[in-house]
């Protein structure tokens, strides 16, 4: 059974210490406030994670929806006790809300991340490149699927928007309700291979689930006619096994998605970016006044468009500002770096009053 969750020999060999202290192996189903139901070669069991690793478990070491895991089983209960979480293979990562951890894993052992945005009045190409950054990062391909083509006024320009944040991904329009583009997006999807939709409330993962399924295995809501936003459907994270046999996990609707350690993430989703400053004549141009800056030419030519730009940035402060929690040396040079700027700038101003 659990061969066509994605159980392989390579997992296996890796569970054998886990075998020895006589524990089965299972992927975890479904998470909800503590609570787990995994599937496993005894059929699926209810299970709790042990005191001692929820005790030693640390920021995204809980067990996730995908997370492939070592139970103590009890048959005749249906129950079990996770015990020990596999290292992961891939894993989808945000910054946890409400929550004394500082991240939570969204999905584990992803192949392929498919971002899902409406092409409603909702649509955020800002809000694309975050999601593309850490899907980057997270060790997963991702697609891009734009839904509700058939509310399209003009899908055309919605998929063109998307190329010009999502350079060389895979772009999808598709329809949960005409069936446009859905061969192409089950192309994506193979058996015993994992895909997670992330997207915001509204934008129809839950109806494109459904669509791929063939029956109404996830609730839907229609979205709020106001402001084009939606109402959170799917209130837990839950990994489903299709009638091909690939296996979609849906998530609640994510707006923001905080990074974590997304460095690598960032670059190749603003690797044209990154591209253009390695024509600054100085290697630390700071790409405000420096001489020969390629960052400030394109930006005055219309090459770079200027919110991408502001968008790179933001998200390059967000980085720096996780760094500088976890790294005291970071944060003392990032201080020391604010110092030397307050002390220029007051010897700035003392110069223009005597000028005066």
């Amino acid at each position: 059974m659990i061969r066509s969750y994605g159980w392989s020999d390579a997992l296996q060999h890796d569970f054998s210490p886990h075998a020895a202290r006589g524990l089965i192996p299972g992927r975890i189903l479904v998470q909800q406030r503590g609570l787990y139901d995994v599937v496993t070669e005894l059929g699926e069991l209810a299970a709790q994670i042990s005191g001692k690793l929820a005790h030693e478990a640390g920021a995204g070491g809980y067990p996730a929806v995908g997370d492939w895991v070592a139970l103590a089983a009890r048959p005749a209960e249906r129950a079990a006790t996770i015990q020990a979480v596999l290292p992961r293979r891939s894993a989808f990562v945000r910054k946890a809300a409400f929550s004394h951890a500082d991240e939570q894993v969204v999905a584990a052992n992803v192949d392929v991340a498919l971002l899902v945005a409406s092409m409603n009045a909702d649509f955020n190409a800002r809000r694309l490149e975050r999601y593309l950054s850490v899907a980057w990062q997270s060790g997963a391909a991702p697609v891009v699927v734009l839904t509700k083509a058939d509310l399209a006024d003009d899908p055309e320009a919605a998929v063109d928007e998307a190329e010009s944040v999502a350079f060389g991904t895979p772009i999808l329009a598709v329809s949960a309700v005409t069936g446009e583009g859905l061969e192409a997006l089950a192309a994506w999807l193979k058996p015993a291979e994992t895909a997670v939709l992330v997207g915001s409330s509204g934008v129809g993962k839950s109806s494109l689930v459904n669509a791929l399924a063939g029956e109404a295995l996830m609730a839907t809501a229609a979205i709020r006619e106001d402001d084009a936003k939606g109402r959170h459907t799917t209130t837990h994270r839950e990994l489903i096994r299709l009638p091909s046999g690939a296996l979609v996990l849906d998530t609640p609707g994510m707006r923001e998605l905080g990074l974590i350690d997304a460095d690598e993430g960032l670059s190749t989703t603003f690797e044209d970016i990154e591209a253009l400053a390695q024509g600054c004549r100085f290697n630390d141009c700071g790409h405000t006044n420096e001489p020969g800056c390629a960052i400030r030419a394109a930006l005055e030519s219309g090459e770079l468009d200027s919110s991408r730009w502001r968008s790179f940035q933001k998200l390059q402060r967000e980085m720096a500002h996780l760094e500088r929690k976890e790294d005291p040396l970071a944060r003392e040079a990032y201080r020391r770096h604010w110092i030397g700027v307050h002390k220029a700038a007051r010897a700035h101003m003392k110069a223009k009053r005597r000028d005066w």
